[in-house]
């Protein structure tokens, strides 16, 4: 049984991160996979926010402005899981990870070292609009309406390119995904397009 490799791509309130665990449940209770982890900054993140200290002090800050955190940060995060979790026949999910053109070129040299091929990329596409009527609907403290715009240009300024560094790449699989459709709807057309 070889592993899975997912990255999911999206603006923020696209539903990636749902999205990312209804795939994990899926691989899981059709026994798809041996073993998958599931791994979001964003959620690391938060809970070095609620943890306090100096570090989610900083974090907090740039989080309230809609800033993306330094790749630094981000790329220990997402390396220590893989470190701590990575096994031969594990398959992962990513979520919020790569976000910049420097996180995409160490997710590719990851991948390199953990000899990972057939790696699929899932965007799931929501106009701005949608995106913004459901941010605000979630009602985190970071979704004030300077944030959520400040996010929309690190999107297209960041996240956006470092998505389109895998186009063409070979052992890259990308497809869209229409994100304006019912949860279940866009679940279903993840599995058909990842033909799993």
């Amino acid at each position: 049984m070889k592993p899975y490799t997912f990255i999911f791509f999206g603006i923020a309130g696209s539903g990636k991160g749902t999205q990312g665990e209804l795939l994990d449940k899926y691989l899981s209770e059709h026994k798809l996979v041996e073993d998958v982890i599931y791994i979001s900054p964003g959620v690391e993140y938060r809970k070095i926010v609620d943890n306090g200290g100096y570090t989610g002090q900083l974090v907090k800050k740039i989080s309230e402005k809609g800033l993306l955190a330094p790749d630094f940060l981000t790329t220990s995060l997402f390396t220590n899981i893989l470190i701590s979790n990575m096994t031969e026949k594990m398959s992962f999910i990513s979520d919020g990870y790569p976000r910049t053109i420097s996180q995409s070129e160490s997710f590719e040299k990851a991948m390199q070292f953990y000899s990972r091929e057939n790696i699929h990329v899932i965007y799931i596409e929501v106009g701005k609009e949608e995106a913004m009527k459901r941010m605000k609907l979630r009602a985190r403290t970071d979704d004030t309406d300077e944030g959520i715009e400040t996010r929309f240009d690190e999107y297209i300024n960041n996240v956006l390119p470092s998505m389109k560094y895998f186009e063409g790449k070979s052992g890259y699989n990308m497809v869209t995904i229409n994100g304006e459709q019912s949860v279940e709807q866009v679940h279903t057309d993840i599995i058909k397009s990842l033909g799993i």
